[in-house]
């Protein structure tokens, strides 16, 4: 009752908007408001109130399709139009009432179906030109809609079941099916049946046909094309196909089908826009076409024809699987003989035709088929078709599985999982391809690719054909292996990546032993392998790839080291907390995802960057293999043997070349020679990749790589047959044959190759220039792959790296080449410093410097004594030393290498090298800024130190005491004894520790005043030099050095004083064999170091002064103001007394002043005398000036200083008037320098300077002179009568005559203003 009452409520709003329909299609112009009512009224009503009024909707709708597709059918051109034409708007909404209709009911009927498909292939005919984008879509949309309404009846035994209902290879995305409901009564006919029959196959080959045809025209109309049009085409076109769904209805169509959207995925791979570049259309088209394959070409529904075949082609099948596939073969065979032959529909279209498809079909004879569309899948049919099939999937599946848009990969990973699953028997002929396919698709950089990949292929080895797809895999490796090195030095990048991938995945997935069994079988297979890796790796790959990449690539020649940063930052080495020491591993991962080792050879084809690392991968899985079966013929001794082979022939050239004492031109450019060096760079960097593969980090980056599905599930410790365990005695090879390797890469004479022309030693300049750049460059290269290789095997051995001596040997050539000229270089030992570091649980380069300082100074001093040999080393040791900054750290090993530096910077030593004088001084330079920081350490501690000692010997008073007055009280004597003879033994303990603390610190002090003093020794002739580099680099060495001995003299004084309160504290508790250790201690002149030194430079600096460089006076007035400073007044007044003018004089001339042109002309020089170019006369203002700003700076630094005022004693009056006369004079850039040097000399003698100034100032001034304080004093005019003459001011008398310093009045008004009221006033007050 409530049913009947229910549907009367739909019946009642359904009549009037169907009415209106009608209405609407009489009278056309009236407002067609009442379709969108209809629409949302559908919309909203449930499916089980719509399906009883299927037919009464369907009615008026289908009147006004019908009449839209009448009015724009291209039949009617010509006849008058008729006044019922059905608008755009109309037409659209009547299709969108209906696929909403046709979306929640089903069809009934078969009659109700064919009305339906009949006008909807009539709208579907029609032309872009006649209709709108929007109908054509719409009449897709509906009869997509029909087909998905279309369910398998009740009866278990009718062959609808055969469909799948839905696309097999579907994505997330949901279809919408309507509900079969049994409203009044079951329908009488199967719906899926009637469109799987041969009655309705014209139909669906028509559809088939309007949906590519559809397709195509969408994307012949490029960008105005639609996309969504198309994926509606194809969406739908797999719906039809999985609702047939059955071999027989859709064999005749696969010819055509296969061909059309073959022909479209390969239009539309080179297409990126449009509706052909679409790339859901063409995961659509992709889908599509393998569904259509999987349901025609399955292995079951052929298995008749296929068969004997397959016996006969696969061995390796199981014989579970023969058998049952025996079993059903006659009831296979007898279904398929009981389909009966039916005449095919006279109406099919003419566009379903055996021609459209491949050119073969017209040939097939007409015995074959049963009825006109259909065909009977004979042996020969199934031989053919998949022939066929197979040269499409060749020519199309290899370019799309690389197609740079993912969803078009994840459609092709969908496709061949099916096709595989499917039809591998059938399409055998492409089972290959595809599975070369799902390889490449394994190493997709998207997971979601990737993983499904690698979960496919792995249920491929875990299923009942492993052992058909390790034959397969066998076949496939051997043609790859052939192909590999054509593809990789072709031009197309993208085949040659595919390809080394498919290999890849082959090797990991076929395991170690398959690599054993095809590639290290033995010795000669082993070497025949690693051709093949050199050919494609070697240095002809520069020239493969895109040249414009080559163009655009500029390799830089300077950059950021983070190595360089660490090493200069001034960090303190301190114990290192718990906290610190677990942030080392995770520091560790850091500098491995931030210098990657190993990489890419500098000579690999330009911008390669993934196809060298799949290369690289392959080898290092061969490396595995080698580990995992260490007992085979081509173990890892054989193959180390086998890369080494090119390295040790070129040692041994360049020692014929040593021997013969043959040019290094000559040498290259004999035959062989150069292709040698590059043999042995490919060699290097192959055997780098090998042995990484052994390391754990390459095991991981496999594991995720090759694991992804599994490392994200439960069960992540999955069986892997990749991974390693090393035993003691596998791990000992490891370690001899990475010694071995070392060994090689260490020989000299391959270091001994130059880069660059300043390597080059005993050649003529000549000789030097004829050298051909490539020699550089490819030693250049060869060098970096060797650095690298020294990370790639510190990585490999983790701590056993040290431990077996590979640290020590290698720290120093690391250092060497940190500082190299070449950035490649530079750049490489960065990255394997830092990796070293990380790997050795050191925070930086600097900690790891610093802990094996000893072996590299070693190094350093070893090749000091062969400087002809090593002329580099000089660079080496002042760059290392001023890298690190923490050379205090290693000052007591400095003493050794300090010796042999002080010997080459003598006359001899600078005789012989004197092209290695200014890195000499350089390395000194740092080391006497090590002494430096040292030194200015050591009085802090030392006072710290003495406070303790002070502090140990009052507890010590106070504690005697007490036990001296307890043992007066006390009467038990015994007791009071023992106790003090625990407490002897216990203050023994602690005075002797502190003894040895004193002795540790004088002899520390000694080596630092020591290290120090030769520093100023060594630094001191230097200062005469004629080089502004060297001069420059000698007076910042005797400016650190005196400071550092300052420093030292303190800490002497301090430690006299500890020692002396030490000795009271061991005479007190009667330590006298202390007393003697303390005394055993050597005494020097450790008090008096400063001053015999400063007695030795002196002369050195007032010979600077002289010198002709402006930039090395400056500098050396600077000097000569800090070590006055720090020595005392007292010792230099004398000298400035006597060597002063030399001083003086450069503040006589004014930088304005030219002297006149001598008559006598320029004087005669000799061609072959070195004359300085930078004289007197050619001297620039600006640089005149800025030197005796340095002089007054100078003389202001020494004034102002009570400890170094006492040097201007002996020359006060004369400095003072030269000073005054430079502060009155015109030239401003030198006031402001003056009147500071005035305020310094005032402090010294403040009368003296107001009487130079106010015997200007008032003599010029005429006006307004001050009265005497009392009538007693005479008037400043008679106390200062005005001069006669310029040179009769006071301050002309005392300085002396100057040059050009002319008085300017408002300058003297300035200084004189400036310094009554900063200076005169308040001493006057004071």
């Amino acid at each position: 009752m409530e049913d009947a009452r229910d549907r009367n409520n739909i019946f009642s709003q359904l009549k009037p908007q169907c009415l209106e329909l009608l209405n609407l299609l009489q009278n056309p112009k009236e407002n067609p408001q009442v379709i969108s009512q209809l629409h949302d009224f559908l919309r909203q009503s449930p499916s089980d109130a719509l399906q009883p009024f299927l037919d009464y909707m369907l009615f008026p709708l289908l009147l006004l399709i019908d009449a839209a597709v009448d009015s724009r059918s291209t039949q009617n051109v010509g006849i008058k139009e008729t006044t019922h034409r059905v608008s755009d708007i109309v037409a659209e909404g009547v299709l969108q009432c209906l696929e909403e209709l046709l979306r929640k009911c089903c069809i009934g009927s078969i009659d109700q179906m064919v009305v339906v498909l009949k006008k909807l292939t009539y709208g579907a005919l029609l032309s872009p030109s006649a209709s709108s984008e929007e109908f054509r879509e719409g009449v897709i949309r509906c009869f997509r809609a029909m087909l998905l309404g279309l369910h398998p009846c009740s009866d278990n035994s009718c062959s609808c079941k055969q469909s799948t209902g839905l696309p097999a290879l579907l994505t997330s995305r949901s279809l919408q099916a309507p509900q079969c409901l049994d409203y009044d009564s079951k329908p009488q006919e199967c719906l899926l049946l009637f469109i799987q029959s041969q009655t309705a196959s014209a139909a669906v080959g028509h559809w088939l046909s309007l949906l590519l045809k559809a397709a195509d025209t969408e994307a012949s109309r490029g960008f105005r094309g639609s996309a969504k049009l198309r994926i509606e085409s194809f969406l739908t076109l797999r719906v039809l196909v999985a609702k047939v769904g059955t071999a027989d209805a859709l064999a005749f169509f696969l010819p055509g089908v296969v061909s059309h959207i073959a022909k479209i995925l390969h239009l539309s791979k080179s297409m990126i826009s449009g509706a052909l570049g679409n790339v859901e259309a063409y995961d659509h088209a992709i889908r599509g076409l393998a569904e259509f394959l999987m349901i025609v070409l399955q292995d079951d529904a052929n298995l008749s024809a296929i068969d004997k075949s397959k016996l006969h082609s696969n061995k390796t099948v199981s014989t579970q699987l023969v058998l049952e596939e025996l079993r059903q073969l006659r009831s296979k065979v007898q279904s398929q003989s009981d389909i009966a032959p039916k005449d095919f529909s006279d109406e099919a279209p003419k566009e379903v035709s055996a021609s459209f498809g491949f050119k073969e079909k017209g040939n097939m004879a007409f015995g074959n088929m049963m009825g006109s569309l259909n065909v009977i899948r004979t042996k020969e049919w199934i031989d053919k078709t998949s022939a066929h099939v197979n040269k499409l999937l060749c020519a199309t599946f290899p370019h799309i599985c690389v197609h740079p848009a993912k969803k078009i990969r994840q459609g092709v990973l969908a496709a061949i999982r099916g096709l595989l699953s499917n039809c591998s028997c059938t399409l055998k002929g492409s089972k290959l391809v595809l599975l070369e396919c799902l390889c490449v698709l394994v190493c997709d950089d998207f997971d979601e690719v990737s993983e499904g990949a690698q979960e496919f292929l792995e249920n491929l080895f875990s299923s009942s054909r492993k052992q058909s797809v390790e034959h397969d895999f066998a076949e496939i490796f051997r043609r790859l292996i052939e192909k590999l090195p054509q593809v990789v030095l072709g031009s197309d990048e993208l085949l040659a990546l595919s390809h080394a991938q498919q290999l890849l995945v082959l090797i990991y997935y076929s395991g170690p032993q398959f690599v054993l069994d095809h590639l290290l079988g033995s010795p000669v297979a082993a070497a025949r392998f690693f051709d093949t890796f050199a050919v494609c790796l070697g240095q002809n790959s520069v020239f493969a790839g895109s040249l414009d990449k080559l163009i655009l690539t500029k390799r830089t020649s300077m950059g950021y080291l983070q190595s360089v940063t660490e090493l200069k930052a001034n960090v303190t080495f301190t114990n290192q907390d718990d906290a610190q020491n677990k942030n080392i591993q995770y520091s560790l991962d850091g500098v491995q995802r931030e210098y990657e080792l190993p990489r890419m050879p500098p000579w690999f084809r330009t911008g390669s960057q993934k196809l060298y690392q799949t290369l690289a991968k392959i080898l290092r899985l061969v490396g595995l293999s080698i580990l995992k079966g260490l007992k085979s013929a081509a173990g890892l001794t054989v193959i180390t043997d086998i890369q080494l082979g090119p390295l040790r022939n070129l040692v041994s050239e360049v020692r014929r070349k040593e021997y013969s004492k043959e040019t290094w031109q000559s040498w290259y450019t004999r035959t062989g020679s150069g292709q040698l060096l590059r043999q042995a760079s490919t060699s290097a960097c192959i055997l780098n990749e090998i042995i990484f593969g052994i390391s754990d980090q390459s095991i991981d980056v496999f594991t995720r790589m090759f694991r992804k599905h599994m490392l994200k599930g439960d069960d992540k410790q999955e069986n892997n047959c990749w991974k390693v365990c090393l035993d003691k005695a596998t791990r000992n090879h490891l370690i001899d044959c990475i010694g071995t390797v070392l060994h090689e890469y260490q020989s000299p004479e391959v270091w001994d190759i130059p880069i660059e022309h300043k390597n080059l030693i005993l050649q003529s300049d000549d000789e030097a220039e004829e050298i051909s750049l490539h020699l550089f460059n490819d030693a250049s290269m060869l060098h970096q792959v060797i650095i690298e290789g020294i990370g790639i095997f510190n990585l490999c051995l983790k701590q056993e790296f040290a431990t077996s001596g590979y640290l020590h040997s290698s720290l120093y050539l690391l250092l060497e080449n940190l500082i190299h000229s070449n950035y490649q270089i530079r750049s490489a030992t960065d990255a394997v410093l830092r990796v070293i570091s990380a790997t050795s649980g050191y925070p930086t380069v600097g900690h790891l410097v610093v802990a094996n300082s000893d072996y590299v100074i070693d190094s350093l001093c070893r090749q000091l004594r062969h400087l002809d040999l090593n002329p580099h080393v000089p660079n080496v040791l002042a760059a290392m030393l001023g890298y690190i900054r923490v050379a205090h750290k290693i000052l007591p090993l400095l003493e050794e290498p300090m010796r042999a530096v002080s010997q080459e910077l003598e006359i001899l030593g600078r005789h012989q090298h004197p092209n290695l004088t200014v890195p000499f001084l350089k390395a000194v330079s740092e080391i006497s800024k090590a002494t430096k920081h040292e030194a200015f350490s050591m009085p802090s501690k030392l006072a710290s130190f003495s406070r303790h000692i002070k502090s140990k010997m009052a507890d010590m008073e106070k504690k005697l005491e007490e036990n001296l007055r307890k043992s007066s009280m006390s009467h038990c004597n015994d007791v009071s004894d023992i106790s003090a003879m625990e407490s002897d033994d216990k203050y023994d303990e602690q005075w002797e520790d502190v003894v040895f603390k004193l002795k540790d610190s004088k002899r520390y002090r000694r080596t630092v005043g020591s290290i120090a003093s030769s520093c100023l020794t060594a630094a001191t002739p230097i200062l005469s030099s004629c080089k502004e580099s060297a001069c420059l680099l000698a007076l910042e060495i005797i400016e650190d050095g005196t400071a550092a001995l300052e420093k030292v003299e303190e800490a002497y004084k301090l430690e006299r004083e500890s020692e002396e309160t030490l000795l009271q504290a061991i005479q007190l508790c009667s330590l006298y064999h202390l007393q003697d250790t303390l005394n055993a201690v050597e005494e020097g002149n450790d008090e008096n170091r400063l001053l015999p030194a400063m007695n030795k430079i002196w002369p050195f600096l007032v010979v600077c002064v002289q010198h002709k460089n402006q930039v090395a006076v400056k500098r050396c007035l600077g000097v000569v103001s800090s070590v006055v400073q720090i020595c005392g007044g007292d010792f230099f007044s004398r000298r400035f007394y006597k060597d002063g003018s030399n001083f003086w004089k450069l503040l006589t001339t004014s930088p304005f002043y030219k002297k006149p042109i001598s008559k006598e002309g320029p004087h005669l020089k000799l061609p072959y005398r070195s004359t300085s170019v930078s004289s007197e006369d050619s001297m620039a203002e600006s640089s005149s000036i800025k030197i005796q700003v340095a002089v007054l700076n100078m003389i202001a630094d020494l004034s102002a200083n009570k400890r170094s005022a006492s040097s201007l004693e002996a020359v006060f009056k004369r400095v003072s008037g030269l000073v005054v006369g430079i502060a009155c004079s015109g030239v401003i850039g030198l006031r402001d320098a003056a009147v500071n040097a005035l305020k310094g000399l005032a402090s010294m003698d403040s009368d003296l300077i107001w009487v130079l100034l106010a015997d200007v100032y008032y003599s010029l001034k005429k006006k307004e002179m001050p009265l005497p304080p009392t009538s007693d004093l005479p008037e400043i005019g008679q106390i200062l009568p005005p001069p006669l003459t310029p040179k009769g001011y006071l301050y002309v008398q005392y300085g002396g005559q100057s040059y050009g310093f002319t008085i300017d009045f408002s300058s003297v008004e300035f200084v004189f203003k400036k310094l009554q009221s900063e200076v005169f006033r308040w001493q006057t007050c004071s």
